[in-house]
């Protein structure tokens, strides 16, 4: 059946008439005054890594813009009393009554905040993003979206601290960890293919090395296939490891390279989580991909990045651009992106 979609603005009375969403005529009616999403409930977290794999459940409930709506929930954290200046997301999703993630999990979001083995005051507060469509231009299309917040709730939170495995001789100091500590370490790391390196375990003072993914304490050096970002998981149970490329990169008609590889390369912040870039766009596109390679692309919104998600506009200009990736599987990627014109 023929679909006409049809948005009538009013912005005194702050209302959005849709027009045809299943049928011709059908008239869809935006609240004036849309209902806001809640956060209703927040559970203990006081987290301890021997409760590593236990869930946590936020609950909250929907917002309510007076029709059906397409609409992406983020569960953000900031320092308290500090009105979300520098929220970090824990959690995003397309329902808000039940909110899961793992102990584990949200310490490692946290802890690129928030101090180990110390009992911090945050808010919380669950964020629904509208997207009413895309081609439109108008307010709450895919470039100005929608965002209703809930009140804040304000809990004490202890994270701890986490046991590691140093890089020795990579050039320069870095670390992968274990949430769980049971032996399991994952991180991302920056080498030199000229610069073989070995892990030194500091609690227990062991020294691994290996090859062919098998690890063997005081073995050789490990050496990188390629220069670059990597992730890299070792466990020391299994005496296993795997080094993979995780080269994040921006791409797109905007960039220098156009949509062909070599890609703008990003570089890693580990405190903070996020990849960076600041460099010279032209007017076009652009869209993050990894390794060169469209098998791991995202593409949307500021707010709300997905697999294969669409082209972003830019304008002429440079530009510093920041990415957070909030899970990094491939073919489900997420995130979100901010761009700063300098």
């Amino acid at each position: 059946m023929k679909k006409n979609i049809l948005i009538y603005l009013t912005f005194i009375g702050l209302t959005v008439f849709l027009a045809g969403c299943e049928k011709d005529g059908e008239i869809i009616t935006m609240l004036s005054n849309p209902v806001a999403p809640t956060l209703t409930t927040v559970p203990d977290l006081t987290l301890q890594r021997t409760s590593g794999t236990d869930v946590l459940e936020f609950v909250g409930t929907a917002v309510d813009p007076g029709f059906a709506a397409s609409v992406t929930y983020y569960l953000e954290a900031s320092a308290a009393g500090t009105d979300f200046a520098d929220p970090v997301t824990v959690w995003s999703g397309n329902q808000p009554t039940s909110m899961k993630i793992t102990v584990s999990d949200l310490n490692g979001i946290l802890l690129k905040k928030f101090p180990a083995d110390a009992v911090s005051s945050l808010d919380f507060r669950l964020r629904a993003v509208l997207v009413v469509d895309a081609g439109t231009g108008a307010p709450g299309t895919g470039s100005t979206p929608f965002s209703y917040a809930s009140a804040l709730k304000n809990a004490s939170v202890t994270l701890y601290g986490l046991p590691r495995l140093d890089l020795v001789d990579s050039g320069v100091t870095q670390k992968i960890e274990s949430a769980l500590g049971d032996g399991k370490y994952t991180g991302f790391v920056k080498l030199d293919l000229t610069q073989p390196f070995t892990i030194n375990d500091p609690d227990a003072g062991t020294n691994y090395g290996g090859a062919g993914g098998v690890l063997a304490v005081n073995g050789a050096a490990i050496v990188p296939a390629a220069s670059g970002w990597h992730k890299l998981i070792v466990d020391v149970n299994a005496m296993t490891f795997d080094l993979s490329g995780f080269r994040i990169g921006l791409v797109g008609s905007a960039t220098p390279n156009g949509w062909d590889a070599p890609d703008q390369k990003m570089e890693y912040n580990p405190v903070a989580g996020t990849w960076s870039i600041t460099l010279n766009l032209i007017d076009g596109h652009i869209k993050f991909r990894m390794n060169d390679i469209w098998d791991w692309n995202l593409g949307g919104t500021e707010s709300a990045l997905t697999h294969g998600g669409s082209d972003i506009p830019v304008t002429a200009g440079n530009y510093t651009i920041t990415l957070t990736i909030t899970n990094d599987v491939t073919n489900s990627e997420t995130g979100t992106y901010t761009i700063v014109k300098n």
